[in-house]
């Protein structure tokens, strides 16, 4: 029997608390700080990427983790002109701060190391090179699965 009577629901739970488990591992023990910095710069990633390019990536993500993808989307605004990484940086520490301090380059690369790790190889590397130069330093060269 499964936890909720549907499948999809308990892989994407399963799938979800796995992207947290690794973001916990590089920020520390707390679930809750773990969701809001996954959120906090998927939603300034998805912000700065052509809509084309942020679609695909948002097709990649697990079910849940695409909810808070598109929380708040707001697609006519998009992508913003963020050419520098402290306009970056700036943008991932808004939406950490109704968390404990956690540093937006901890974050940053924290999140950037586990979607680069769990999408598919091409869609990476599309998405990092479509980021400003120091901006794709964050982003992991290539990672193994």
């Amino acid at each position: 029997m499964t936890a909720t009577g549907l499948d999809v629901f308990d892989k994407t739970t399963q799938t979800t608390n796995i992207w947290l488990n690794e973001i916990m591992a590089d920020l520390g023990n707390d679930r809750q700080v773990a969701w809001h910095v996954l959120g906090a710069v998927l939603h300034a990633l998805r912000d700065r990427l052509p809509m084309e390019l942020s679609t695909h990536l948002g097709a990649e993500l697990p079910l849940l983790i695409r909810g808070l993808y598109y929380d708040q989307y707001q697609p006519a605004q998009q992508p913003e002109v963020t050419r520098s990484l402290e306009a970056f940086l700036e943008r991932v520490q808004e939406g950490l701060k109704n968390i404990r301090p956690v540093d937006s380059v901890d974050a940053t690369r924290s999140v950037f190391r586990v979607v680069a790790h769990r999408i598919d190889l091409g869609q990476s590397a599309k998405v990092r090179e479509a980021l400003p130069k120091d901006v794709q330093a964050l982003w992991p060269e290539s990672v193994g699965v």
